[in-house]
């Protein structure tokens, strides 16, 4: 059966034009504990080195890669489908449209990460008990 988000399915070319970020991901994911599939994504968590590097978020995305430093709940997973659905629609403009965006957000005024429209559209604000840049609940871990 083909993979599913939102009730739409995952097309092969939405594969194709995110897999430059793909790649990213799954160069990473081997440094994680545990690995699996869900809605046509793979899903890396359990990882206690990016803390020691000084990452600070919980759950980063990577095309059709989600890496987590723990278990995602199914909020956070739900954010960050949102996020893949945002590689699948710019591909490998995402990341540069993303950092443009914190920039704009920061020289608003705004917080580079909370002011994100793209973490807007993710649902951020609704995700607000989760886990937030500068918050200590959740392990204190943002999300990605």
């Amino acid at each position: 059966m083909p993979a599913r988000f939102n009730g739409r399915v995952r097309s092969p070319l939405s594969y194709l034009w995110a897999a430059p970020w793909s790649a990213v991901g799954l160069i990473a994911s081997p440094f994680f504990r545990w690995r699996r599939f869900e809605r046509g994504v793979l899903v890396c968590e359990g990882a206690g080195w990016p803390g020691r590097l000084g990452w600070r978020y919980r759950a980063i995305t990577f095309g059709h890669v989600v890496l987590s430093v723990d278990a995602l709940d199914e909020a956070t997973l739900r954010h960050e489908l949102v996020h893949v659905a945002q590689y699948e629609k710019w591909g490998p403009l995402f990341v540069p449209l993303y950092l443009l965006a914190s920039a704009r957000a920061a020289l608003g005024g705004g917080h580079h990460y909370r002011d994100n429209h793209f973490e807007h559209a993710a649902g951020l604000p609704a995700l607000r008990g989760a886990a937030l840049p500068g918050d200590q609940s959740r392990r204190g871990k943002k999300l990605g």
